[in-house]
């Protein structure tokens, strides 16, 4: 099976391409032209392309958000207009939903903030597409080598780690082997629809932060005040401090099988292999 990938060299799209095997790269600069080629006896394409949105939110890099995903998105759906591909796999997130409500896919209310819009425009693009399409809502992703977790370990390992704020918020999270394993259930299963790519336990960041701790066999006493996030990031602090509670019902329903179900299972792997 012939797969291509745009955003392949990013933190989760470098795992899907050592575990999925050779996949045509995509760049995010490439013309409705070039992307013909390169869809060529594809079946599948693979849609990660965005910029990096843990990073402080100026208006132009409000833009670079915006065009990084939907103009990207638009592009590719052009060039698959009389393609032999079969599945589209792209790309979305958990701030779609609004703070404070457990949502699963039938989830009718939205978030009414940027990254609420960013991710129901990429959504929208995608959908756009007159294939098959598969949509993941991904929480935070947790492994070794990036990703949220990979910015935490510093500070944790050296015993200075602690709640964001109260430490009430929910995080909705999955790890990164059941990720990719996600991905090769959708394209085997031949699914379609929004899913929500997260374990089926979110918990809260003090959940969160004492697992972390128990791993490292590290004190968590140093709690970080939500202040200073917005002091860093500005809007972007948002990313951090917002409490989404999601539930992945529809790849549950379809007969999905978590690895590492559990905060402390992930993390255990994660850390101690």
């Amino acid at each position: 099976m012939k797969i291509v990938m745009t955003g392949s060299s990013g933190f989760v799209g470098t795992a899907l391409r050592k575990a999925l095997g050779d996949c045509v790269r995509l760049g995010r600069h490439d013309d409705v032209g070039s992307l013909r080629e390169k869809l060529e006896g594809v079946e599948v394409v693979i849609n990660l392309a965005g910029a990096p949105i843990l990073r402080r939110w100026s208006e132009s890099y409000k833009k670079v958000l915006m065009e990084s995903r939907l103009e990207t998105t638009g592009r590719l759906v052009e060039a698959m207009k009389g393609s032999d591909v079969r599945l589209l796999i792209s790309t979305s997130a958990v701030g779609i939903y609004p703070d404070g409500v457990a949502c699963d896919e039938s989830c009718g209310a939205l978030a009414q903030d940027f990254l609420g819009g960013l991710a129901k425009r990429w959504e929208e693009a995608a959908l756009a597409a007159a294939f098959p399409t598969a949509i993941l809502r991904l929480g935070v992703v947790l492994g070794k080598e990036g990703g949220a977790l990979g910015k935490m370990l510093p500070p944790f390992k050296l015993g200075l780690g602690g709640n964001i704020g109260d430490g009430r918020m929910m995080t909705s999270w999955v790890d990164l082997d059941d990720l990719i394993s996600m991905y090769r259930f959708i394209i085997e299963e031949k699914l379609e629809g929004v899913f929500n790519a997260v374990s089926p336990n979110p918990v809260t960041n003090a959940v969160f932060t004492r697992a972390l701790g128990k791993v490292l066999h590290r004190p968590t006493l140093f709690p970080v005040p939500v202040t200073v996030l917005k002091l860093i990031y500005g809007d972007a602090a948002s990313v951090l401090t917002g409490s989404k509670e999601v539930y992945p019902r529809e790849l549950m329903e379809a007969g999905f099988s978590f690895r590492y179900p559990s905060i402390e299972t992930s993390l255990e792997h994660i850390l101690r292999d």
